[in-house]
């Protein structure tokens, strides 16, 4: 089955009217006007707000949201649905994003196109959660196994969130 992107529909989801918006709801934004039919996530501090968004707006738009049951299976529906031919992506935090480095890898394998947005936070772990940092730009780099190039994009402002969402 082949998803279709309808302009018209985005539009009346978001307005056109300006907006004040967090990084999470840009990268929501960014996706939807990107054409992203399908995410699958797992809700995780501070990206969860990603996830939250696209449940609420991508079903509206004729996508399909999916709450998986960790991070693992949330990568490996994403790589399914590309495969599918959707425009898929997942959001994630540091630690969850080290559980999908097996399916990263996999995932540039076999030159699968998917989105993964890290919403980097300080720590390994649940010290300071919700501060915002990028410390996971090497393991985005070169956490997998094998010598391959990712593309790693770090927006500075709510505005490149969005953008580089979109790219």
């Amino acid at each position: 089955m082949r998803y279709k992107r309808d302009p018209k529909k985005i539009r009346e989801v978001l307005g056109d009217k300006v907006q004040f918006l967090m990084g999470d709801m840009a990268c929501v934004y960014g996706g939807l006007l990107a054409g992203c039919t399908f995410f699958a996530g797992y809700p995780i501090t501070p990206a969860s707000e990603i996830a939250e968004g696209m449940a609420r707006l991508l079903p509206r738009v004729g996508g399909t949201y999916i709450q998986m049951e960790d991070e693992i299976g949330s990568l490996a529906a994403v790589i399914g649905a590309a495969w599918g031919g959707a425009k898929s992506m997942t959001a994630t935090s540091g630690p969850g994003f080290s559980l999908m480095m097996e399916n990263y890898g996999y995932a540039v394998m076999t030159e699968t196109p998917c989105v993964i947005v890290n919403v980097q936070r300080t720590g390994p772990s649940t010290g300071q959660p919700t501060l915002g940092a990028q410390g996971d730009m090497m393991q985005v780099r070169w956490g997998t196994h094998g010598d391959f190039e990712a593309i790693a994009l770090a927006p500075s402002t709510v505005q490149e969130c969005m953008d580089l969402t979109i790219e």
